[in-house]
């Protein structure tokens, strides 16, 4: 596939689309991940910002030429590219301003004004949309507690229209780095929570013992 790109900070993203051009397929199998997770807003900030400018880069690079991309990777690649990542990057740019949009509009329509946008006929139409959003945010993420016995948890789900104004502030962030520092690599923290490091020490013997025996077997 002639590489990856390296100066996408998303290199997985610039792959999976360079592998659909190619006529490959990418799939995925049920399994358990241990990678941490960031534990702090700053961590989770810088790595969202990474995705949001990668997303970004990667929807750049592969719509220079859009007749090229519908040709190798069919309609299929084409709208998937442009509804998923460049679509997860413009709802995530809009949803602020559209949220202050209606805001205005509401209070606006309160004071008996008809100005803002809450009082054009397709508010209904926006306001279902965010709704509908919100509700297929917290449904999925209720089905993945469930497989994983961690349905007690769900009262966090509650926050996500905290988490998409964040997800905002990650993708302004991102808009900004890309138009000035467009290949700063912010790397995720890890180690940080006390389980994973207790995990990393007891395993420790047994990953440099595996690697011994690689480093023999391959001499």
């Amino acid at each position: 596939m002639g590489g990856w790109d390296a100066y996408n900070v998303t290199e997985d993203a610039d792959l999976g689309f360079r592998l659909a051009r190619f006529g490959y397929r990418s799939t995925t199998f049920v399994s358990t991940t241990f990678e941490e997770a960031p534990a702090r807003f700053g961590g989770w900030l810088r790595q969202r910002s990474r995705w949001m400018k990668g997303w970004m880069q990667t929807w750049s690079v592969h719509m220079r030429r859009p007749w090229r991309l519908w040709s190798d990777a069919g309609a299929k690649g084409f709208f998937t590219l442009n509804a998923v990542v460049g679509g997860n990057v413009l709802t995530a740019l809009c949803f602020p301003i559209l949220a202050v949009d209606i805001a205005v509009g509401l209070l606006a329509r309160s004071g008996g004004a008809t100005e803002g946008l809450a009082a054009s006929p397709i508010t209904p139409l926006h306001l279902t949309t965010i709704v509908a959003g919100f509700v297929s945010t917290i449904v999925v993420g209720l089905m993945g507690l469930a497989r994983r016995g961690q349905l007690r948890q769900g009262w966090i789900l509650a926050l996500t229209p905290v988490y998409w104004a964040c997800l905002s502030i990650a993708a302004w962030r991102a808009l900004y780095q890309l138009l000035n520092e467009p290949y700063r690599w912010e790397k995720t923290e890890h180690g940080l929570s006390p389980q994973i490091r207790s995990n990393a020490t007891a395993q420790t013997p047994t990953i440099r013992a595996m690697a011994t025996q690689r480093r023999r077997r391959y001499r």
